[in-house]
């Protein structure tokens, strides 16, 4: 930190937790888990900016943009794990939400020295990936990681939609953004540990962003996971069940019809509830965009 820079809200001590070495094992993690709480509360009051973040990275999204995370450290950690998530819950390709962590994939394991001070880094990553119709979050949790800053800027300056997450308000990270999701999470139970409370809502945010950001986009039907790629024994019956459920149709029946619509829940029940073929439910569904909902209640 430069001499004179403001200080951090991530960065000061907590009085609250004055004397944290002292405690008793339950003492301990009942004080943990109520900061934590906190961290929780601190993300939900950024709701408004959250949902404008939402509807502008949607309509990147259905033009054919894609949505990048930047992150160091902890918040690049998230950053990939959000990102990772995306195509087994929600169907989508691995290229739709991406994540840049300074350091690369060897950052995700142990900590790479230095590599969050890299301007230079984190500006070219932008200018190798991202495009005018993409959106471009920048994660840090003091909002002065250099990498993220630097992507930041040469996103926004690419013509991409800016969105920051971070804990500070009055940082380089948000000043660089179009929408600031600001998270007063304030004092780290332990000073400056921002995998803590930060950590916490930016996990909670990322969430937001991403869920909210599917359901919009149709990749959920009521509060169900309708586009899960069933990968697994586990993911192979939760689609049975939900074809079951939505079709009314009994578990042989439901096999059948993920057999016939290539394992899709949704072609699935599209034939089942249109009386079409795998084909014809298949182009039922491009004709909506993917909303089932559009499709099988009209």
């Amino acid at each position: 930190m430069s001499e004179g820079a403001p200080l951090a809200p991530t960065e000061a001590r907590s009085a609250r937790t004055r004397g944290l070495d002292t405690l008793d094992g339950e003492a301990l993690v009942a004080l943990l888990a109520r900061e934590h709480a906190e961290a929780v509360a601190a993300a939900a009051a950024a709701t408004p900016q959250i949902a404008r973040a939402v509807d502008a990275i949607v309509a990147r999204l259905r033009a054919g943009g894609r949505l990048h995370y930047v992150g160091a450290g902890t918040s690049g950690r998230l950053a990939m794990l959000d990102a990772a998530e995306c195509p087994p819950t929600f169907g989508t390709p691995p290229s739709l939400v991406t994540a840049h962590v300074a350091g690369g994939r060897e950052a995700l394991v142990r900590a790479v020295e230095g590599a969050e001070d890299d301007a230079a880094a984190g500006a070219a990553a932008m200018r190798a990936e991202v495009r005018p119709s993409d959106a471009v979050v920048g994660i840090s949790a003091g909002g002065g990681a250099p990498f993220v800053v630097a992507a930041l800027e040469t996103a926004r300056a690419l013509g991409a939609f800016t969105i920051a997450v971070t804990s500070a308000a009055r940082s380089p990270l948000a000043a660089a953004a179009e929408i600031a999701i600001v998270t007063d999470t304030g004092a780290e139970p332990i000073a400056g540990s921002t995998r803590l409370k930060a950590g916490t809502a930016q996990k909670v945010v990322l969430n937001a962003l991403s869920t909210a950001t599917m359901v919009r986009l149709g990749r959920v039907y009521d509060n169900l996971m309708v586009d899960v790629v069933a990968t697994n024994a586990k993911l192979r019956e939760r689609a049975v069940r939900l074809v079951c459920e939505l079709t009314a149709v009994n578990e042989a029946r439901a096999r059948e019809l993920l057999s016939l619509g290539g394992g899709s829940v949704k072609v699935a029940v599209v034939m089942e509830r249109r009386g079409v073929t795998s084909g014809e439910a298949r182009a039922l569904l491009d004709g909506a965009n993917g909303i089932l909902r559009a499709v099988i209640e009209r």
